[in-house]
């Protein structure tokens, strides 16, 4: 089953532009607590800890139609100079394109399907940091559009202010 963002069935009517949502899958996770229990005992009684994120987003045709966008997720935290846990998630989406106008294909593959994505990937770290016996870690959302314009500017194109 698959959600077109037009409302209809698979693909809508012809000639309609479509996204569909064909899968999401870990492709890859780790997560580490390399210091427990001592950190764990220090977490209890330190101030909050420094966390740092990256985040990076890569799109790959699979065929004419279907493509793969990647959400990759980076973090750790630190108290003290003690590393309490880091992570590293590959999150993906197996995306199908319809009848998109070639102009929309960046923008759409780069902000709304990651943006589709980030709710999940939010999740499982969040499990994932709770499980490890820190409180859970709620990522704030992410402006996959002003992600989109830094990269364009780095690669030196210019973006339009749309």
């Amino acid at each position: 089953m698959s959600m077109a963002s037009n409302g209809g069935p698979e693909g809508g009517q012809q000639g309609q532009p479509s996204l569909a949502v064909l899968a999401q899958y870990i492709k890859d996770f780790s997560f580490e607590n390399p210091n427990a229990p001592r950190s764990l005992v220090q977490q209890q009684n330190a101030q909050p800890p420094e966390i740092k994120i990256q985040i990076n987003v890569e799109a790959k045709p699979i065929n004419a139609s279907d493509i793969e966008v990647e959400l990759k997720l980076e973090g750790r935290a630190e108290a003290a100079q003690l590393l309490l846990f880091s992570f590293d998630l590959l999150y993906a989406g197996m995306f199908r394109l319809q009848n998109i106008p070639q102009d929309n294909v960046g923008p759409l593959l780069m902000i709304e399907c990651p943006r589709l994505l980030f709710p999940f990937a939010r999740e499982l770290i969040s499990s994932a940091v709770s499980n490890s016996g820190f409180p859970p870690l709620l990522l704030e959302p992410v402006d996959f559009g002003m992600l989109y314009q830094q990269k364009l500017a780095a690669q030196g194109q210019a973006v339009s202010a749309n």
